[in-house]
C-alpha cells in the first residue's frame, strides 16, 4: 500500500498511539527510527515484561513473529498487531513442534527448557522457557538429579553446560546471524584495534565465544560496554544493539563484527521486514493481528510465567 511520502510518520504513528491507547514494544534490533519512536525497547525478557504489564489496548510489537506471540500469550485480551507477519525467526523455524514432539518423547523423564525464540506451539511443549538473560538462572533452578532437554538453539546449550556444569540434552538448531560470525576476520579486527574488547551473544558458537571478553544477552551486552572503561568494542551480535550502544556512549567505538562472506549476513533479514511504513500501516488498520488458539496460549504461557517467576526470584526483574 502506497502512503504519501509528504507525510510525517513520527507524528502520525504519536497520533495513532494516543488514539488507539496503544504501546510500541520494539527488539534492540529493530532500525534506529523505530527504536526511537518505542514506549520500550529492550531484549526478549524485557520486552516480555512489558508485555505482561501493560495497560494498553493495542501492542505494534516490532520484533519478530515469536516476540509478537509471545507478547499475546502474556496478554490475550489485547490486541497484539506485527509490522509485517513474514518477520519470522530462523532459529524458531530451526525447531519444527512435530518434529519436537517426537525428540522429547525419547526423553520421557527430562524437563525441557527451551529459548524464548521459538513458536508459539513449541512453548506448549517445554516446561520452563528462558531468555539469555536469565537462562543460567533458570537452569540452576532445576535440581541437580533432573535431567533436562534444551531447545532451540544448541549455541546457547553449549555454552550453558559450561557456564552451569549441567549434562544436558541439546536440539540441534541455531540462528543464522550468530552462526555466521567469522572467528578468523574477527581475529584480524583486533590485531587492526588491540585496545577492542570483543563481547558477544551466547547464540554465536564457541569458537568466537572461546575468544570473547565478556559474553551476555543483548541487554547484558548493552550494560557491559556502558559500564566498562574500555573505549572500542567488537561487537558479536545483530548489529541493530549498536544503535544504543552509541546513544549511551558517544565516546565510545563500536565495530561490527564481521561475517565470512562480504555480504551484510550479520544483520538479521526478519529483524529488517519492520519498516517506519509499515508499523504506520499496521496501527492504523490493526492488521496484520497476532491470533493464535485458547489452547496454545492456555498451555504455552505456563514456560513463560515460569520463566519469570524464576527471574523475579534471581533478581533479574522486578
Amino acid at each position: 500500500m502506497d502512503i504519501d511520502p509528504t507525510l510525517d510518520l513520527y507524528a502520525e504513528i504519536e497520533k495513532l498511539k494516543k488514539e488507539k491507547n496503544a504501546i510500541i514494544l520494539a527488539h534492540y534490533y529493530q532500525e534506529s527510527e523505530i527504536q526511537d519512536i518505542a514506549d520500550y525497547v529492550g531484549d526478549s525478557l524485557g520486552l516480555s515484561q512489558q508485555a505482561a504489564i501493560t495497560d494498553a489496548d493495542m501492542i505494534a510489537f516490532a520484533g519478530v513473529h515469536f516476540m509478537a506471540e509471545t507478547a499475546k500469550m502474556l496478554s490475550p485480551q489485547k490486541k497484539v498487531v506485527l509490522p509485517d507477519l513474514k518477520a519470522g525467526c530462523s532459529l524458531a523455524d530451526s525447531c519444527p513442534p512435530d518434529e519436537f514432539r517426537k525428540f522429547r518423547a525419547q526423553y520421557p523423564d527430562h524437563i525441557v527448557v527451551s529459548y524464548i525464540n521459538c513458536s508459539a506451539e513449541l512453548k506448549t511443549l517445554t516446561d520452563i522457557c528462558c531468555t539469555s538473560t536469565n537462562a543460567v538462572a533458570v537452569i540452576e533452578s532445576i535440581p541437580q538429579d533432573q535431567p533436562i532437554i534444551f531447545a532451540p538453539d544448541k549455541n546457547l546449550g553449549a555454552y550453558l553446560i559450561k557456564k552451569t556444569g549441567r549434562d544436558m540434552v541439546l536440539w540441534d538448531g541455531a540462528c543464522m546471524v550468530h552462526e555466521i560470525f567469522s572467528a578468523r576476520k574477527i581475529t584480524e579486527l583486533r590485531v587492526r584495534y588491540p585496545e577492542a574488547k570483543l563481547i558477544a551473544h551466547p547464540e554465536c558458537e564457541a569458537v568466537v565465544l572461546d575468544h570473547a571478553d565478556y559474553i551476555g544477552s543483548t541487554s547484558g551486552l548493552l550494560n557491559f560496554v556502558t559500564k566498562d572503561s574500555a573505549k572500542a568494542f567488537i561487537v558479536a551480535t545483530e548489529p541493530g544493539i549498536i544503535y544504543q550502544m552509541q546513544l549511551k556512549n558517544p565516546d565510545k567505538q563500536f565495530i561490527p563484527a564481521p561475517p565470512e562472506n562480504n555480504c551484510a549476513c550479520n544483520e538479521c533479514p526478519h529483524m529488517k521486514k519492520n519498516t517506519m511504513e509499515k508499523l504506520y500501516l499496521c496501527m492504523k488498520y490493526e492488521l496484520p493481528e497476532i491470533l493464535l488458539p485458547d489452547w496454545v496460549i492456555k498451555d504455552g504461557v505456563r514456560s513463560i510465567d515460569r520463566m519469570l517467576d524464576i527471574s523475579k526470584k534471581a533478581g533479574l526483574i522486578k
